[in-house]
């Protein structure tokens, strides 16, 4: 904690913040402090139960994704109270769980729309990774009917995955498309140059685009 502290920058923890984030600890700074560290499952509990954001991500780069049990898992996301805590989390830990199907499931259909997109995240995984199973046309009917009036967090992941539908299923890539170009979800994000747009429409003709042009 002493030496997360040493690290303290306030032009990170602006940057931060303006992100909902409540740290001051450079990104790159953190990764270097886990790469030496290593794999420690202990020291990773330990660092999770200060409840400090910089020593969570910490844990998070530094524990057996493995070696957690379902309802550890449940308790951690809806203890994660900052967006990168909680989207590390599902990207570097439950993702790569056993877990990780039966958290999907009880995840999405959650009345907390920040814990509902966790598990629409690892839907977005499913759609691309391991469709097989997946109801994809049942999924674009609830993101057409709930996608543009979810709580900011859900609607983000909601779209990730209609994007990640219309990217990797063709058979299902016009209806993608035409429900993101009739509900406007992130059509005005401000977008850097050289970057994708989040609008969905968008990001699925460029991804398809780049796809083709690779093959």
């Amino acid at each position: 904690m002493a030496e997360l502290a040493a690290l303290e920058d306030p032009k990170a923890r602006e940057v931060n913040r303006r992100h909902g984030d409540d740290h001051g600890v450079h990104l790159g700074k953190l990764r270097a402090l886990a790469k030496r560290l290593r794999t420690q499952q202990e020291l990773a509990c330990r660092l999770w139960a200060t409840d400090d954001t910089a020593a969570r991500l910490l844990a998070i780069l530094i524990c057996r994704p493995k070696a957690f049990g379902r309802d550890e898992l449940d308790v951690m996301l809806r203890g994660a109270r900052t967006p990168k805590v909680h989207d590390w989390l599902v990207n570097y830990v439950v993702k790569k769980n056993p877990h990780s199907e039966e958290l999907r499931l009880a995840w999405s259909a959650d009345p907390d729309p920040v814990v509902a997109s966790a598990g629409w995240a690892l839907t977005a995984e499913r759609v691309t990774k391991k469709p097989e199973g997946l109801d994809l046309e049942g999924l674009l009917d609830v993101i057409e009917a709930e996608m543009r009036d979810a709580p900011d967090r859900l609607q983000w992941a909601m779209n990730e995955c209609l994007a990640r539908i219309g990217i990797e299923h063709a058979g299902h890539r016009a209806r993608a498309i035409e429900i993101g170009e009739r509900l406007g979800v992130l059509k005005d994000y401000p977008t850097s140059p050289g970057c994708t747009s989040p609008f969905a429409p968008v990001w699925i003709t460029e991804m398809v685009r780049r796809q083709q042009g690779s093959s």
